[in-house]
């Protein structure tokens, strides 16, 4: 895909998570994200702060907090958060159609969107049946790459296979279930792993 066709992507994922976050209660906003320590809203935020940050102003942050990229995202993320849930959530739509990037690939700004949104919807109960294209391109990626999170490296020695796409790749003890939960297990979500099957879910369970 050429990095337009990923920014279309990525636009229709953000404006399909602002669609599902729309009639959110407060409560609902408070709820422990996928993200350890992160609220649905704190997670909203930092997406936000990824489409808000270019190259300048990620290095000024890199260097403002001496190098600790957490405490960055900490810090970009608070700037974000606004007062209310309301405003988190509307500053979040003004964001929909950024293509405001760091400096990181942009399928791996596709990843930030879609693993973050899962997030953020799986404690809430919200399903989004993502387009196959978008996840089998995202989970290509994340197969071949440890950059932003682990992932490479968490299913090296492992043959993963998606049932619901062509998604196919590696070798060695299976790993089998539907692309998304490749793809959210690639990335550490250890709560997908009850719905993955085969041999090699045990490795990935120790790692």
């Amino acid at each position: 895909m050429t990095d337009s066709e990923l920014w279309a992507l990525i636009h229709a994922e953000r404006a399909a998570l602002a669609a599902d976050l729309a009639a959110l209660t407060d409560g609902q906003w408070a709820t422990p994200s996928l993200c350890e320590g992160l609220s649905v809203r704190e997670v909203l935020a930092h997406l936000i702060a990824g489409a808000r940050l270019g190259p300048v102003r990620w290095l000024a942050g890199v260097v403002r907090c001496r190098f600790d990229f957490d405490r960055q995202v900490a810090m970009r993320l608070a700037e974000q958060l606004g007062a209310s849930p309301a405003e988190t959530l509307e500053r979040f739509r003004r964001a929909v159609t950024s293509r405001t990037k760091p400096p990181l690939p942009v399928v791996a700004m596709l990843g930030e969107t879609v693993v973050h949104g899962e997030d953020i919807r799986r404690p809430l109960g919200i399903r989004r049946d993502h387009p196959i294209a978008t996840l089998t391109r995202l989970a290509e990626y994340y197969v071949g790459s440890d950059q932003v999170v682990l992932a490479k490296g968490r299913v090296r020695g492992l043959r993963l296979a998606a049932d619901d796409g062509p998604f196919a790749s590696g070798s060695g003890p299976s790993v089998t279930g539907s692309t998304l939960a490749l793809i959210m297990a690639m990335t550490g979500r250890a709560g997908y792993h009850d719905e993955l099957s085969g041999d090699g879910v045990a490795v990935l369970r120790e790692r």
